[in-house]
């Protein structure tokens, strides 16, 4: 009986070892750099080697090929006009229902429509959600 006991308290032990080593943290082997703590001033931004002449008449990073050159920049009127109206404000929708629905642009509209039936689907979600 008390061999028995014996076996299960060393077999206790040994999965416990077993477990402390899994779970023990290893760190990696090597010598930090003298002067520096943990290599942090390495990953900070670099300088850039572009000139400023290259930086003004090319898009940077703009060539998605393996091949080919960064596309250049051209003049304003080689760009189409609607490019230039991408980033105007659009009306809010607590701002379009207080228009009157019949008097609104056909853009206005559709962006209405579009931002009611939003609200709408998230209105009823959250009410399921709720149930």
């Amino acid at each position: 009986m008390a061999m028995n006991h014996l076996r299960s308290v060393r077999c206790i032990l040994s999965t416990r070892e077993a477990v402390a080593v899994a779970y023990q943290r290893t760190y990696a082997t090597g010598k930090a750099k003298k002067g520096s703590k943990g290599g942090a001033a390495a990953d900070g931004p670099k300088a850039s080697s572009l000139s400023k002449e290259v930086k003004a008449s090319t898009v940077v990073g703009g060539n998605i090929l393996k091949e080919g050159a960064d596309p250049k920049i051209l003049p304003d009127s080689e760009y189409p006009d609607w490019l230039w109206h991408l980033l105007d404000k659009r009306p809010a929708l607590s701002e379009l229902r207080r228009k009157d629905i019949d008097t609104l642009p056909y853009e206005d509209l559709k962006r209405y429509v579009k931002l009611d039936n939003r609200a709408r689907i998230k209105e009823n979600n959250s009410l399921k959600a709720k149930n």
